[in-house]
């Protein structure tokens, strides 16, 4: 077996012929995972919160949207927490997921008269919408303005009530902020996305291409193949797995027993550009995530991930979806790198969630128990609660966390093994030795208008006179100083003070016009601080904002 696409050719011959159901996700970042959050929090239905990987799967979830649009058009009690905008939100919802309603639902016959091309036959559905946006930004210490230019399209559909899938492709061409193009010259890379090349004036220009085939294998059974990206957790960062390095190969699958719901998930990575000393190698991630309902209002997750390099192959012993990888990793004695954590929220009221992560990468208790700082002990956590509905202001959302991670938390000898995709962080962006804060607030006051605003607050150690201070997560953890008294914010330390505000009118279904600011005073102990404003108008239809929050 060469490489991961030899995985998914495999598995799509074996099971294609099974196929009896369809699925599909919602795309990170989309207007309608905010009103998900929100019903997680307050219907208490069987498939919210049954996962933490995201995108969510649509078929699952919107047999409970329909459920409780069904209670709130009958004024059932249960319902009478969803306001008037979240009523609004559930409806579009359901006209968005048509294909995936009942037989008998008015959104299953009824046109959508927002898409611009919409095929709705008995074994073929698709509907096909044009992807554009422009963005203007003037930045306060830089006589450049930056820009966003996007143009593409997206598309969806449902063959034969059997196979679901989407696709989303634009070009783009991009003059980030000062700040972001300063990560870009350090990493050699853009933030989202893998490929890039440089333009005139600073600027940007890539392709941003993504797709998959989603189906069920059996009742209980989904599968996904595709190129997109994927997310672990329910918080604002996440320590597990993010979008921020971009779009990858992957395959997942999901299992649900009872209460319990095993994911696997396959990806091949983009090993370091200019860095990677094994150029013939190919990375691949390996991760299973098992969760489960100990009640209605509090699931735990365990997550178990491997990131290794193979030559022109992928490690065969870990191909079987329901292994323990750690173990695995350990009992074949591989240089690979292995890690492990825990996922829990807790649902509180019907207002209030509660969650978090702890990853552990390596340690020693003795070395914790002496506490000398021990480079090894690499691990990290996450708290957040998020409060809806705040102060009994309906569609008012509050959220607070925090995330730390120790040094060289992620990193690894080989550069083909640390936990990164394209030169970049496969989990929180700010990669490793780090303290950060976050609080956010969404504020939908009217049905097309959404309002939100963030501050981040964190501080760092940076290297310092060619010393790798551990939070670069692409160096050698083996090129360390010292052994002991390692701390956060050891090394040149760094602080940032981030706030954003952004205001956006939807005009016409996902058509939006947008306003916002944001201000960052980034200081090091020893070296140019660095304090911008930046104020951004624009436009976009049937894409989501990008954001440049670090």
């Amino acid at each position: 077996m060469q490489s991961i696409k030899t995985i998914v050719t495999f598995l799509l011959v074996l099971f294609f012929y099974q196929l009896n159901a369809q699925t599909s996700y919602s795309a990170l970042g989309h207007k309608e995972n905010t009103l998900l959050e929100r019903l997680a929090i307050k219907a208490k239905q069987p498939n919210f919160g049954a996962s933490y990987l995201k995108p969510y799967n649509i078929r699952l979830l919107v047999k409970d949207v329909e459920f409780i649009d069904s209670l709130q058009r009958n004024n059932n009690r249960i319902a009478a927490n969803i306001s008037k905008v979240d009523k609004y939100n559930i409806t579009r919802f359901l006209m968005t997921h048509k294909e995936y309603t009942s037989a008998t639902s008015s959104f299953n016959n009824q046109k959508t008269n927002f898409n611009v091309i919409e095929i709705n036959k008995p074994k073929f559905f698709m509907t096909i919408n044009p992807a554009v946006q422009y963005r203007f930004g003037a930045e306060t210490d830089n006589k450049q303005s930056s820009y966003l230019m996007s143009a593409g399209l997206e598309a969806k559909g449902l063959i034969g009530k059997k196979v679901g899938f989407n696709i989303y492709a634009t070009g783009n061409k991009e003059r980030t902020p000062a700040y972001v193009s300063a990560f870009t010259q350090k990493f050699q890379a853009v933030p989202g996305f893998a490929n890039y090349s440089l333009v005139d004036s600073n600027a940007l220009q890539y392709f941003d291409i993504r797709g998959s085939v989603q189906w069920t294998l059996a009742k209980a059974i989904d599968m996904q193949v595709g190129y997109d990206r994927n997310f672990l957790g329910d918080g604002q960062r996440s320590l597990f797995l993010s979008d921020f390095s971009g779009s990858s190969l992957f395959l997942k699958t999901n299992l649900r027993l009872w209460r319990f719901n095993f994911e696997s998930l396959y990806m091949q990575l983009t090993p370091q550009f200019g860095i990677v000393k094994k150029s013939n190698f190919k990375k691949y991630l390996r991760i299973n995530t098992l969760s489960t309902d100990i009640t209605k209002w509090l699931n735990v997750g365990i997550f178990d991930a491997v990131v290794f390099g193979r030559e022109n192959q992928f490690e065969l012993d870990y191909i079987l979806p329901f292994t323990f990888l750690r173990a695995m990793e350990q009992q074949a004695g591989s240089p690979d790198n292995a890690l492990m954590g825990l996922n829990v929220k807790a649902n509180v009221h019907q207002q209030v969630q509660v969650y978090g992560q702890i990853i552990l990468d390596e340690f020693l208790l003795s070395e914790i128990k002496a506490n000398r700082g021990w480079w090894a002990n690499k691990f990290g956590y996450q708290l957040g609660v998020k409060y809806i509905d705040a102060f009994k202001i309906s569609n008012l959302d509050l959220q607070a966390e925090i995330n730390r991670t120790r040094p060289f938390t992620y990193s690894h000898f080989d550069s083909v093994s640390n936990y990164s995709n394209n030169n970049m962080p496969l989990a929180h962006p700010l990669g490793a030795g780090f303290q950060e804060y976050i609080f956010a607030a969404k504020y939908q006051p009217l049905k097309k208008l959404y309002l939100d605003a963030k501050i981040i607050y964190y501080y760092q150690g940076q290297d310092t006179a060619g010393q790798n201070m551990g939070t670069n997560i692409l160096e050698d953890y083996n090129k360390r100083p010292t052994n002991y008294g390692w701390k956060i914010g050891s090394g040149n330390k760094a602080t940032c003070f981030y706030f954003n505000a952004n205001a956006a009118y939807e005009f016409k279904e996902n058509f939006f016009l947008d306003a916002g600011i944001a201000m960052r005073n980034y200081k090091l102990a020893v070296g140019t601080n660095n304090n911008t404003v930046i104020f951004n108008i624009g436009f976009r239809w049937n894409i989501t904002r990008r954001n440049y929050e670090f």
